[in-house]
């Protein structure tokens, strides 16, 4: 159903976007940015003529915090040639490193993991114009990802309004007014917008913005969170190559209350990430001084007294109700993947988003058959990765496993003719190239789980004897 344009009951404006529809998107990440492409590109599809404004403050062309969205900043191939196929291009100076292979370092050992296919690679970003201090290799030898997502959107004709929204009010005609933080011209005076036929709140969860919508009058409640720890640590373009290589380098050691951690090759720098229960600087270090990562640095090697860091709330669960009349939520705000790929997971549910928005309307019985199911299937997705992480963490802290695993992923990387079940499971896991779902169908293959236990048994026994040696020699 393509909206009439027909007037609303009591000559209220209809649920619905016609020509002359307001938009106001709050938040210029990939979610929002997205939201309007989407929005203004099926508008003209449909010969409707909207006028979209794009609420975001912050400059992705500064250096450190100013300018930067927290994100460890990967993006797979599979996402741009998507993105590309919607005429999305990114040029080279946004992509820092392209990353053919992974490498899983645990406790026992490590081992590569390459891709079956070309198009299965990453590639490294960084969302802002760099970390704090990189303004001094100017001009920067690469471009913000979200700057240029940005431009992308002011282009299909989105209108950039830099000011910080600080409240929402529903109009008597049920559209959304926006109260907007007083700028240097007004300060002092309560500066609100003209009302809007449909607000997108792309706000992520690291920000005040979110309040804004759980003091609204739809219900709305923000999904679970968790910390994440993100450094931007500079060794020189030469040292990360030498030491990285085109790989990221995948942890899972057996530290309490770490799930996994990774160091990404981006030009002159490697960014560390860690995800766990109960992040702190103390776990940070912990992990970042632990033998396996140590090793990855130049000798003598020590973290910069100020490093370019950040603790970030992810979305770990499902939101409540992320919609309503004339007004939805999308990214991290609302439904995203677990743990990985949350620049994917903003342009599936943009253009799900939009999509609602043009052909069913904008009411919240609109977003809820249309939208909502969209949500709920990446929600039911993300329970299994918990299991799937549950699952790790328990097996991690028996040595034999985690020396099987090792094997089995060594024993797929040298056949040619292998389909590689565990090592594509491995890969997906932390690309984001696959649902959870999959993941669980290839790594619960009957072939797969019988090389697990071979190998586990295997390696078991080969501890027993190596100890039985060592207690007859003692």
């Amino acid at each position: 159903m393509i909206p009439s344009g027909a007037a609303g009951a009591g000559g209220m404006p209809p649920l619905e976007l016609t020509g002359g529809s307001r938009v106001a998107v709050i938040g210029g990440g990939p979610a929002g940015s997205l939201s309007a492409c989407f929005l203004l590109d099926l508008a003209r599809q449909f010969g409707v003529s909207l006028r979209v404004d794009l609420y975001e403050p912050r400059d992705f062309t500064l250096t450190g915090p100013p300018g930067c969205n927290m994100c460890g900043g990967v993006i797979s191939e599979s996402l741009m040639q998507k993105m590309a196929a919607e005429g999305i291009s990114l040029p080279r100076e946004v992509l820092l490193d392209a990353i053919d292979s992974y490498v899983l370092h645990t406790d026992s050992g490590a081992v590569a993991i390459r891709p079956l296919h070309e198009e299965m690679r990453i590639a490294s970003i960084f969302r802002g114009a760099g970390p704090m201090g990189a303004e001094s290799q100017s001009p920067l030898p690469w471009s913000s990802f979200d700057h240029h997502l940005l431009e992308m959107a002011r282009r299909q004709g989105a209108l950039h309004i830099a000011r910080r929204v600080r409240r929402l009010e529903r109009c008597t005609d049920g559209r959304v007014r926006l109260h907007l933080q007083p700028s240097r011209q007004t300060e002092g005076a309560d500066d609100a917008s003209d009302p809007y036929d449909l607000v997108i709140g792309c706000v992520g969860l690291n920000g005040a913005g979110v309040k804004l919508f759980e003091e609204f009058d739809i219900g709305y409640r923000p999904p679970k969170s968790a910390r994440a720890w993100v450094s931007e640590l500079y060794m020189g373009a030469e040292e990360v190559r030498a030491r990285l290589g085109n790989a990221m380098h995948i942890f899972l050691l057996d530290v309490p209350g770490m799930k996994f951690a990774a160091l990404t090759p981006k030009g002159h720098y490697a960014t560390f990430i860690l995800l766990g229960e109960g992040v702190n600087e103390e776990l940070a270090s912990q992990v970042c001084h632990s033998r396996a990562i140590r090793e990855l640095f130049p000798e003598g090697w020590e973290t910069p007294v100020r490093p370019c860091h950040c603790m970030p709330r992810i979305n770990v669960g499902p939101p409540t109700r992320p919609f309503g009349d004339r007004l939805v939520l999308v990214g991290d705000c609302a439904s995203s993947r677990l743990y990985k790929d949350g620049i994917g997971a903003a342009y599936r549910m943009a253009k799900a988003c939009a999509y609602t928005a043009l052909t069913r309307g904008i009411s919240a019985e609109a977003f809820r058959l249309g939208y909502w199911p969209a949500c709920q299937e990446m929600d039911r997705d993300n329970r299994l990765g918990h299991l799937l992480f549950s699952m790790d963490g328990l097996l991690r802290h028996v040595p034999p496993f985690r020396r099987g695993m090792l094997q089995v992923i060594r024993d797929e990387q040298e056949r040619s003719d292998d389909p590689r079940r565990m090592s594509s499971a491995m890969w997906d896991t932390f690309t984001g190239s696959s649902s959870y779902k999959e993941i669980f169908r290839r790594a619960g293959h009957p072939v797969i789980l019988w090389r697990l236990l071979v190998a586990t048994l295997g390696a078991l026994l080969s501890g027993l004897a190596f100890w039985r040696g060592r207690g007859g020699t003692a």
